[in-house]
């Protein structure tokens, strides 16, 4: 009868999330009315599971898209201009190259500023991009045993936002780190050159410049597709990406509800305008950042979880970036895998590259612990016209939510100062 009684429990919970999957697949870029619309229904989902309004909490911020948009032209532009420099190292005077590589370098660095912490609205900015308005929704369970401002915190979080564009994101990573890999052999190589014009260090230097022509050609033709072809719109229902991360929320909220833990103050968080630069997070660190760094803090993020055409298993992201790759939480990770053989889940963990970011990015800047549940065979439909909800594997939605629910009541259970 237990057993009996299990397995009805989680034929209910499969048909809940897969419910929220079809509730919040519709186009809902940042600032047009579908988002406002998921921003409505958000809303309406929290106070069905019976949060009162005192407890949902709405925070509306506006934000450029300079970070998204412009600046990605600007680096593809600059790209093309990198050819010119390659040029004039071969054939005209290397003190006017020099000027130019410097003039090009501070403009360059001047713009990675951006890329830190593109919430703060500075120069590029305010005269470079449009302006536009979302709103982040989220609810907090206070801890049962600590005061609120003194309790440690998990935040739990997805995004409510998505967007379509002209490349499936497998694609965009691929196209950025080729570009990442590309842009840093030329920077070697040209530095090479106009060290060895003074001091004669290299035997073959025209080779060298040879194959930073190769490069830069290369360089080029990237810088042509980053310029005139990456472009947003809204026309991806969402499915994947991101509306099985909401409905992971929903169901997570709704269990802890009226179990709040002892030790943790536990948010629930939607967050908007991910795909536009992860600003919905950062506007919601920036505000809480005291909050958080003064105690203990976890976070644990959905981000397109699950896919039919995967293999079947629960996937979370242990490194990102190139090189060096930087890991996600060793304690979060530990627990998952261990959690997962418990259940006898089959889970795998897998390498964010460049190109792509989920709402960990500004808990990452603050060095705090985090850890991403995203599906690799996901980016295959995500940002297209077909991420749809028969794409979402609500098998392994489950499974996701057994294991973040079990990582919670542990955190709680073994937590110490």
């Amino acid at each position: 009868m237990k057993e009996n009684n299990f397995q009805e429990k989680n034929d209910d919970s499969v048909s809940k999330l897969y419910d929220y999957v079809k509730k919040f697949s519709f186009p809902r870029l940042a600032g047009t009315t579908g988002e406002k619309k998921a921003v409505k229904l958000t809303i309406q989902s929290f106070e069905d599971l019976g949060f009162t309004k005192d407890q949902i909490i709405t925070q509306t911020f506006n934000f450029s898209t300079f970070y998204s948009e412009e600046l990605v032209k600007i680096i593809g532009l600059m790209n093309l201009f990198i050819i010119l420099i390659l040029l004039l190292v071969k054939y005209l005077y290397p003190f006017f190259v020099i000027i130019t590589v410097c003039i090009i370098a501070i403009v360059f660095f001047s713009m990675l500023k951006v890329l830190r912490h593109p919430e703060y609205r500075g120069f590029w900015e305010k005269h470079f991009g449009s302006l536009i308005s979302a709103t982040n929704i989220f609810v907090k369970i206070p801890a049962r045993n600590i005061p609120a401002n003194n309790s440690a915190n998990l935040i739990i979080s997805a995004h409510l936002d998505s967007k379509s564009q002209t490349f499936k994101t497998k694609w965009r990573v691929i196209f950025i780190s080729i570009w990442e890999i590309g842009i840093t052999l030329f920077l070697i190589l040209i530095t090479s050159f106009l060290i060895d014009l003074y001091l004669n260090i290299f035997k073959s230097i025209w080779l060298v410049l040879e194959i930073s022509t190769i490069i830069t050609s290369i360089l080029t033709i990237f810088s042509i597709f980053m310029v005139f072809f990456i472009k947003t719109g809204n026309k991806s229902l969402g499915s994947l990406d991101n509306a099985s991360g909401m409905a992971l929320i929903f169901e997570l909220s709704s269990i802890f509800k009226n179990n709040p833990l002892n030790h943790y103050n536990i948010w629930f968080c939607q967050f908007s305008a991910e795909e536009i630069g992860t600003m919905g997070s950062r506007i919601f660190v920036d505000t809480y950042k005291e909050e958080f760094l003064n105690n203990k803090l976890y976070q644990i993020n959905f981000d397109m979880v699950s896919c039919k055409s995967n293999e079947n298993r629960v996937e979370y992201i242990k490194s990102y970036g190139i090189l060096p790759r930087k890991r996600s939480s060793p304690l979060l990770l530990s627990k998952i895998s261990k959690i997962a053989e418990e259940e006898h889940i089959k889970i795998k963990g897998h390498t964010l590259l460049s190109g792509a970011h989920t709402d960990s990015v500004p808990f990452h800047l603050l060095k705090l612990e985090t850890i991403d549940f995203s599906t690799l065979g996901a980016t295959k439909y995500s940002h297209t016209k077909q991420d749809q909800p028969n794409k979402v594997n609500s098998h392994e939605l489950l499974e996701t939510l057994i294991i973040v629910k079990n990582l919670i009541l542990r955190l709680d259970k073994n937590y110490s100062l």
